[in-house]
C-alpha cells in the first residue's frame, strides 16, 4: 500500500509540472495574441483617420472648385 502511494506522488510531481506548463505556455500566447490584437485595432482606427481626413480634404477641394466654376460662369 505505502508502495503505491510512493509510485503514485512520484508519477504525479512530473504530471502536474507538465500540465502547469502547458497552461503557462498557453496564458503566453493567449497573451501574445491579445496584444497582436491590440495593435490592429490601433492600426484599423489611424487608417480610418486618415482616410476621414483625406475625404474631407478631398471634399473641400471639390467645393472650392465648384465654388470657382461657378464664378467663371456668372
Amino acid at each position: 500500500m505505502t508502495g503505491l502511494v510512493a509510485v503514485i506522488m512520484i508519477f504525479s510531481i512530473p504530471i502536474i509540472a507538465i500540465v502547469t506548463g502547458h497552461f503557462q505556455t498557453q496564458s503566453k500566447l493567449k497573451h501574445k495574441m491579445i496584444q497582436d490584437e491590440l495593435e490592429l485595432e490601433k492600426l484599423k482606427h489611424e487608417n480610418y483617420r486618415v482616410e476621414t481626413e483625406r475625404m474631407r480634404l478631398e471634399l473641400e477641394k471639390m467645393q472650392l472648385e465648384n465654388s470657382k466654376d461657378r464664378t467663371k460662369i456668372l
